[in-house]
């Protein structure tokens, strides 16, 4: 039996996506300052090795900890959750009809890290399809301010690579760090 999981966020996708794999697991919210400009891969691990080392530090020896970072990525620049609606309308705006990379970083202690990047290609938008997605509020605390899994689907044209890092937590990058979760 595999021994126990400690998720270092606080994350409603991430929740989900292991309750949906069936795995037992503990959740404990890290709480640290997260970086959030520079390389995406680099800014997505670093954070992910923050999180999960400031919760591994007051775990039992035989715990695993999972840290898990996503920000999104486009022409250099590295978007977070956006602050409010005028910024998750510009970061919106900027995904418009182009494609991003989706990056996640993913620290399993004391098993190992990964970086899984996921292509993303939102769908020409109008201003005013914009507004409405963003009146409905889903961009709130989600990375690029979009929400695959819900209604931010019609944003998207189409993507490349692993669905579930979109949403949150890269599974096939998880499994291969353990196989024995399932």
């Amino acid at each position: 039996m595999a021994p126990p999981l400690v998720l270092a966020s606080a994350s409603p996708q991430r929740r989900a996506i292991l309750t949906q794999l069936g795995v037992a697991f503990e959740v404990r919210p890290a709480g640290v300052e997260e970086l959030t400009h520079g390389d995406p891969e680099h800014v997505a691990l670093e954070n992910a090795r923050l999180k999960a080392d400031h919760i591994a530090r007051d775990t039992a020896p035989g715990v695993r900890v999972l840290g898990v970072d996503t920000v999104v990525a486009l022409d250099g620049e590295v978007f977070g959750k956006p602050e409010d609606a005028a910024h998750a309308t510009a970061t919106l705006t900027r995904l418009s009809g182009r494609t991003h990379r989706v990056v996640s970083g993913l620290v399993l202690r004391p098993h190992g890290e990964r970086v899984v990047t996921t292509h993303v290609t939102f769908r020409a938008l109008t201003p005013g399809q914009v507004e409405r997605y963003v009146a409905g509020g889903e961009w709130r605390d989600r990375a690029g301010g979009y929400a695959i899994q819900e209604r931010g689907a019609w944003l998207v044209e189409r993507i490349e690579g692993d669905y579930a890092n979109v949403v949150g937590l890269p599974v096939a990058a998880l499994l291969d760090l353990a196989p024995d979760l399932l």
